[in-house]
């Protein structure tokens, strides 16, 4: 298993990107801390995740930009054994789908602010952590290469994640610790998913994009860091 022996922190798990990466993650032997705003369903996941095989005893309803509660948790999953792997796949709470110039700034700006609140909380927490003991791999779903109108405040959010992730890379590298990326564009429910522009006409499905988080965050990649990587199916390109 990919990921034998090693500690993950699932933010935002009981969201459809969240739960797929937690359940990867276990399926992949890793122990998983589940991090969400409600307290039943990161519940009914661990559950799943039991039931499946995995283990997941450790549930933690926290709101991510309380930075206090954030390192408390972090302080307390870290004296357990250590961190080893964070995933943070908290919510932005954008508005899609109005022109900017009909949206009011104040949803133009609340991804943005919420979604850099949010990583440079959670990231600060556990690389305070990771590079003391000298290794560690912290990833988040971002992008912002895309030319795609009507996306708000999205795109800004998701470019904005990237450098920052950029910016944790360098400086906890030196450590050990990796910091990257996933670009992944959505994940239909609908059943008919919408593959214009995906050279494979093939949309990734969440469980897709959780496999791809667990190979990321596996000893399988240690080279890889400062980086995005691309789930778009072609749909963009370098």
């Amino acid at each position: 298993m990919l990921l034998e022996n090693k500690t993950a922190i699932v933010y935002g798990a009981a969201g459809p990107v969240g739960t797929a990466v937690a359940c990867a993650y276990a399926r992949e032997g890793a122990e998983v801390h589940l991090v969400g705003r409600t307290g039943a369903t990161l519940v009914t996941l661990a559950q799943q995740i039991r039931e499946e095989g995995g283990t997941a005893s450790y549930v933690a309803p926290l709101d991510v930009l309380d930075r206090a509660a954030v390192e408390e948790h972090a302080a307390a999953v870290a004296d357990s054994g250590g961190i080893d792997i964070c995933f943070n796949a908290t919510p932005n709470d954008d508005v899609q789908g109005i022109p900017l110039l009909d949206l009011a700034y104040q949803d133009f700006l609340r991804p943005v602010s919420k979604a850099i609140t949010a990583h440079f909380t959670i990231g600060t927490a556990v690389g305070r952590h990771m590079t003391r003991r000298g290794s560690g791999v912290i990833l988040v779903m971002a992008g912002g290469r895309e030319a795609i109108a009507n996306l708000g405040g999205s795109h800004v959010a998701w470019a904005a994640l990237a450098g920052l992730c950029r910016q944790l890379a360098a400086e906890f590298g030196p450590a050990g610790v990796r910091v990257t990326w996933l670009l992944s564009p959505g994940s239909d429910q609908s059943g008919e998913p919408d593959t214009a522009g995906l050279l494979p006409r093939h949309q990734p499905t969440y469980a897709e994009v959780g496999t791809v988080a667990a190979f990321v965050a596996s000893d399988w990649a240690r080279t890889i860091t400062a980086s995005e990587i691309n789930l778009t199916g072609g749909a963009v390109i370098d």
